[in-house]
């Protein structure tokens, strides 16, 4: 059989070859802890990740969201062993810059620095995670500061919109709170010292956390770093509980009044959990690539002939439970809200009733690999990526799975996806405008 190379601007992908470029070596430490290990021509350069694989999906119980953003903070509280001022010290001294991001799935913890001081990586990071300690008044402390955060996000009528979204859409899952969590259980955060104690004795164990090295590195290592410093942490006893949520049954709407900001559509229907071996995430992307990206007619049709909307895009999410698929658009006029709500949906039923051309299905994934080959020229960039997948399904190598399906994805599947997800029964529509009530149906 003849395997023929796919080139994409001087990438190369052949039929059947994985997309990720490099080895992926892959350790289990017997307290459960994934050790992961990429090594990757960086000479002097190492990125350090500690990938959590708790988000605000895990906040399950009422009163108190919004903790796994909450510790993000609290990380750099520092220990008994590395103050948060030496934690600092140490870091400029090996030339090093860390931090944090969480999101519904996950918290992930970063650092790129110097390979030579691999070792002293590992030691301030495992002292962290075993041996946190903050004091009731330092709790509050970072308490407050999520406030003010909350609050200085909230100032945005965009987060306006995406909070009241999530709240709309979902009525049982955890994913109905944004990350920040709900206002109320934020300004009831500072209440909640002994609650925090056991959000992390709960979730700070090495079953729920994977360490990802890569770039001037070796696996034996890393591993050998992992087992000195992480090999000690005990393996926790939490599971938590997701409610799992019901199915909707017609369209839910939510609006703000907000004159003084451009209008704003949002349309989101129910979408799939992330899958490395079904179809329906590729096919997604590929919708979005051919009927909603800048190249597409609606775009030409909304942005650049009529001159009615600043932009449209479609976003479909990854996350271990179903999210929302949104196709947002900035709407110049609110007298033509209804207007471009109806052309969205036209496209909508163009996707569920025709088949994609296939040279443009082609390019469309052509596309896509080389976006994704574009990101893989850093550790840090290769660990960001590797982490993405971690978070879903625990296994890097899911990056390879997924995108082996593009090789096997027909236009049909692009038909049925659309008639599978986009529905108005599943729908939720936020919008912005000066109305006093929503202006579409």
């Amino acid at each position: 059989m003849i395997i023929l190379p796919l080139i994409i601007c001087g990438f190369t992908f052949m039929k059947g070859e994985n997309i990720f470029p490099y080895k992926i070596h892959q350790h289990k430490l017997p307290n459960g802890l994934n050790v992961v290990t990429v090594p990757f021509e960086s000479p002097g350069i190492a990125a350090f990740y500690i990938v959590v694989r708790t988000g605000s999906r895990n906040e399950i119980e009422e009163g108190v969201t919004g903790f796994a953003h909450f510790f993000e903070h609290m990380m750099f509280r520092g220990t008994d062993k590395y103050s948060k001022e030496k934690y600092d010290e140490v870091l400029k001294s090996i030339g090093a810059s860390a931090n944090a991001y969480t999101s519904l799935d996950q918290t992930v913890y970063h650092m790129v620095g110097n390979s030579a001081k691999l070792e002293l990586m590992f030691e301030i990071e495992g002292d962290r995670f075993q041996n946190l300690k903050y004091s009731e008044h330092d709790f509050k402390t970072e308490a407050g500061a999520v406030k003010g955060e909350y609050t200085k996000n909230i100032s945005n009528p965009a987060a306006q919109l995406y909070e009241n979204i999530r709240n709309t859409a979902f009525d049982r899952h955890t994913y109905k709170h944004t990350t920040m969590g709900f206002f109320k259980d934020i300004v009831d955060m500072p209440n909640q010292y002994e609650y925090s104690k056991k959000f992390f004795d709960r979730f700070y164990r090495p079953e729920y956390c994977t360490i990802l090295v890569t770039g001037d590195v070796t696996p034996e290592q890393v591993v050998k770093l992992s087992e000195k410093y992480f090999g000690n942490w005990a393996h926790g006893t939490y599971t938590a509980d997701i409610p799992a949520e019901p199915k909707q049954n017609g369209t839910r709407y939510t609006h703000i009044k907000n004159g003084d900001v451009p209008p704003v559509l949002s349309l989101n229907f129910k979408g799939p959990a992330f899958s490395d071996s079904e179809m329906d995430g590729p096919a997604l992307d590929l919708i979005d690539n051919v009927f909603f990206s800048n190249v597409s007619e609606l775009y030409n049709k909304l942005v650049v002939n009529e001159r009615k909307v600043r932009y449209v895009y479609m976003g479909a999410p990854f996350n271990r439970d179903p999210n929302l698929i949104t196709i947002s658009a900035s709407v110049k006029s609110k007298d033509d809200m209804q207007y471009v709500k109806d052309e969205i949906m036209k496209t909508l039923e163009k996707a569920k009733t025709t088949l994609v051309d296939a040279n443009k299905l082609k390019d469309a994934i052509s596309n896509i690999k080389y976006s994704f080959a574009m990101r893989n020229d850093t550790p840090g960039g290769i660990a960001g990526m590797l982490a993405y997948y971690i978070v879903l399904t625990g296994n890097p190598e899911s990056v390879n799975n997924y995108y082996s399906l593009y090789g096997k994805i027909k236009p049909e599947d692009l038909m049925n996806t659309a008639k599978k997800y986009f529905t108005e029964s599943e729908l939720t529509i936020g919008t912005i405008s000066a109305d006093e009530n929503g202006p579409v149906k």
